[in-house]
């Protein structure tokens, strides 16, 4: 029997109409904070944040809110990353998105909080292979800034830290996978770490973080990132381009876009919003028709891989509308 994803999908692919387009969210958040501590989001003074003034964002932010600003493009499925809950209660959160699924229906697939060199990784590894949503985990490995980094870096920690590793590895005995934000001068380090644990599914987060759009900076992220691809284990999310004091715009990140693309090609890939974090600095609507825009000229199989395919497939999503 053809399900309703199935017809979605079939639709597009005869009309290759961006509103016929099935969509993944395959990274945002939901918060409540009324009934949940984020220090980021709770504490003054607030912290610095690569944004700038994220004010607008320290507010509840669930699946009503979500849809109301994704009502012109048809998501059927999203997953939840971490948000930076109480790190004292890390399976918390994950706890608590399930909880939100069995309400609402999303999210479909969450993204669990770990801090791989501490002594309880092991623990909420179980805990988390409890939670049948719980596909993944993210733990911000140490970065320095880039005038900072050098080819030996390797402080507490980071993704060279033994301490660090030793979590790292105990994720090869489960089927989690990894999401790795960092700045693209760590990918050296990176690559390490997916070469040495070749079982282990690797998911970078927004574009391997792009931030500085100059010449010389954005040749060191093209070749970060296509020395990265190199590991046959490594995903990348195409999501978090926003620059601080900028609007987003297809003009700006198109290029970006286009780069990520061609490193990591079209079956690696996948389109993200990093709502309510990137409204900031943009719409969901016109961060999703941008996207759209990018990929005009893919072939609707491709563009359908790019913002569902790719997602559900990874993230082993089953969808229903």
């Amino acid at each position: 029997m053809t399900s309703a994803i199935d017809a979605m999908r079939e639709r597009f692919l005869a009309s290759g109409d961006d509103a016929d387009l099935p969509i993944v969210d395959a990274h945002h958040h939901f918060w409540d904070l009324k009934r949940n501590y984020h220090p980021w989001l709770c504490d003054r003074p607030r912290i610095a944040f690569r944004y700038g003034d994220y004010e607008a964002i320290c507010r509840d932010f669930l699946p009503d809110d979500y849809f109301a600003l994704a009502a012109p493009h048809k998501v059927v499925g999203t997953v939840m990353m971490e948000g930076e809950w109480d790190p004292r209660d890390p399976a918390g959160e994950a706890g608590w998105a399930t909880a939100l699924h069995a309400r609402c229906g999303f999210p479909n697939a969450v993204v669990g909080q770990i801090w791989l060199d501490r002594d309880d990784v092991a623990h909420v590894l179980h805990a988390f292979r409890s939670m049948p949503l719980v596909r993944s985990v993210r733990h911000k490995p140490k970065a320095v800034a880039r005038e900072a980094h050098t080819s030996s870096f390797a402080a507490p920690g980071s993704m060279r830290c033994e301490r660090w590793r030793d979590g790292y590895a105990l994720l090869a005995r489960t089927d989690l996978m990894f999401e790795l934000q960092t700045p693209w001068w760590h990918f050296v380090e990176a690559a390490e770490l997916a070469r040495d644990f070749p079982g282990v599914t690797m998911i970078v987060n927004h574009t391997g973080l792009p931030a500085d759009r100059s010449d010389e900076a954005l040749r060191g992220w093209r070749d970060a990132l296509t020395m990265l691809a190199e590991q046959p284990n490594v995903h990348l999310k195409i999501s978090g381009l926003g620059e601080p004091g900028v609007r987003w715009s297809v003009e700006r990140n198109g290029p970006v876009v286009r780069d990520a693309l061609a490193a990591f090609g079209v079956g690696r890939c996948m389109f993200a919003s990093n709502f309510p974090v990137d409204s900031v600095v943009v719409s969901l609507d016109a961060l999703f028709a941008g996207f759209k825009q990018m990929v005009a000229q893919r072939t609707p199989r491709e563009r359908l891989a790019l913002f569902h395919d790719n997602a559900v497939a990874l993230y082993r999503l089953c969808l229903s509308v």
